[in-house]
C-alpha cells in the first residue's frame, strides 16, 4: 500500500490528460518483443476493460514492447493520429528520451515503479551479503576470522525516490537504519529521516554505512558516483547498485577497491554491461556482482501485465495514470 501511494503521489506530480474512454482500443507493437508475449498483454489489455486492436484500427492507446526499436514507435504513432496514450514496458527509459521520442502530444507512461518491490529485495540481500562478506565465507575452504558488519541502527544514503527507494525504506526499516535520501524533488519520502537534493550529495555519503542507488540515469546523474564521490565515503562503507551501470565511474570504482577506500561494491548492474570476462571486478574479493537479474523476466511477465491491465482500467475510467513520464525531466 506504501508503494501504491509513493506512486499516486508522484502520478499526480506530472501533467496527465485525463481520459474517459469505454473499452478502449489498445495496441500493442512491435510484431516481435524480447519483454512481454503478446498473448500476455492482449490478456492483461482485456482484464483490464480494454480492446485489444491492430495499430491501423483507429487505436486509442498503445502498448509498445521494445526499447531498442524506436524508429518503429515512430513510424507508428505517425501513422496512427488516433493514439493518445503510449505504455512502454520497461522503468529506466533513458535511451528513448535522448532520441527525443517523448513529445508532449501523448501522454507516455513506463513500468517504472512496478518492480520496485523485488528490486528492493534484491539491493538489500546485495547490501547484506557484502557487509557480511558473504562472497568471501562462500569460497572460503577453511575456518578463518570472524568478520562482518550489522546494518542496524546505522546510517544509509539512497539515491532516487522512486518507487525501489519507497519500497527500500520499507524493507529497512525493521533494521531502524537512519536514511537519507538523496532526489531531485524536495518532497520527502517516508521512512527516511531526511531528504536532501543533490548538491548535498557528499554530505550524505560521508557516514553511510550503505549507499544504494536507485535513481533513473539521466545526463544530471550519470557517473554520479566517480572518485570523489567515493573518496568520501568511508571504508567501511558498500555501494550497492540496483539502477544503471552508467551511474558509476567503473575505472575510479576499480581503484577504489584496490585501495581499501570503501567496504565493497554490490552490482546488479555494470557500466559496461555484460561486465566482460576478465574484467578487474570480477576477481575483487570486496565485489559482489549479479547478471541484471534484479527483477527476471519471470518477474517481469507477472508485474507488467498488472500494470499494463491498472492502467488500462484508469485509462478507461478517467483516473490518472501509473508510471507517468515526465518529458521535461525525461523519466
Amino acid at each position: 500500500m506504501a508503494r501504491q501511494s509513493a506512486l499516486a503521489r508522484r502520478s499526480a506530480s506530472v501533467p496527465d490528460k485525463v481520459w474517459g474512454v469505454a473499452a478502449p482500443r489498445i495496441a500493442v507493437g512491435p510484431s516481435a518483443s524480447e519483454y512481454l508475449s503478446k498473448a500476455i498483454v492482449t490478456k492483461a489489455i482485456a482484464d483490464g476493460g480494454g480492446q485489444p486492436v491492430g495499430a491501423d484500427e483507429a487505436a486509442d492507446g498503445l502498448v509498445w514492447l521494445s526499447p531498442r526499436d524506436i524508429d518503429g514507435l515512430r513510424g507508428t504513432l505517425a501513422a496512427t493520429s488516433s493514439i493518445r496514450w503510449v505504455q512502454l514496458p520497461f522503468a529506466g527509459v533513458e535511451n528513448m528520451a535522448a532520441a527525443g521520442v517523448f513529445d508532449p502530444q501523448w501522454t507516455w507512461t513506463c513500468a517504472k515503479g512496478a518492480y520496485a518491490e523485488p528490486v528492493a529485495e534484491h539491493a538489500l540481500m546485495l547490501a547484506l551479503a557484502g557487509l557480511r562478506l558473504l562472497r568471501k565465507r562462500i569460497t572460503a575452504r577453511t575456518w578463518g576470522e570472524q568478520a562482518g558488519l550489522s546494518l542496524y541502527d546505522e546510517p544509509v544514503a539512497i539515491l532516487g525516490g522512486g518507487g525501489i527507494a519507497a519500497s527500500l525504506l520499507a524493507l529497512l526499516a525493521p533494521l531502524r537504519v537512519r536514511a537519507t535520501v538523496v532526489r531531485r524533488s524536495p518532497e520527502p519520502l517516508a521512512g527516511a529521516v531526511r531528504t536532501v537534493p543533490q548538491d548535498m550529495l557528499h554530505e550524505a555519503l560521508s557516514d553511510a554505512r550503505c549507499v544504494f542507488l536507485a535513481l533513473a540515469l539521466t545526463p544530471q546523474t550519470e557517473r554520479i558516483i566517480g572518485a570523489g564521490e567515493l573518496a568520501v565515503m568511508s571504508a567501511e562503507s558498500w555501494l550497492v547498485n540496483v539502477a544503471r551501470g552508467r551511474h558509476v565511474d567503473t575505472d575510479a570504482l576499480v581503484a577504489a577497491l584496490a585501495g581499501g577506500d570503501i567496504g565493497g561494491a554490490a552490482l546488479d548492474v555494470t557500466d559496461p554491461e555484460p561486465l566482460p570476462d576478465g574484467h578487474p571486478l570480477w576477481t575483487q574479493e570486496r565485489c559482489i556482482i549479479t547478471p541484471h537479474s534484479a527483477d527476471t523476466q519471470e518477474m517481469v511477465d507477472r508485474m507488467l501485465a498488472a500494470r499494463i491491465r491498472e492502467n488500462v482500467t484508469r485509462f478507461a475510467e478517467g483516473q490518472p495514470l501509473l508510471g507517468l513520464i515526465d518529458p521535461a525531466a525525461g523519466y
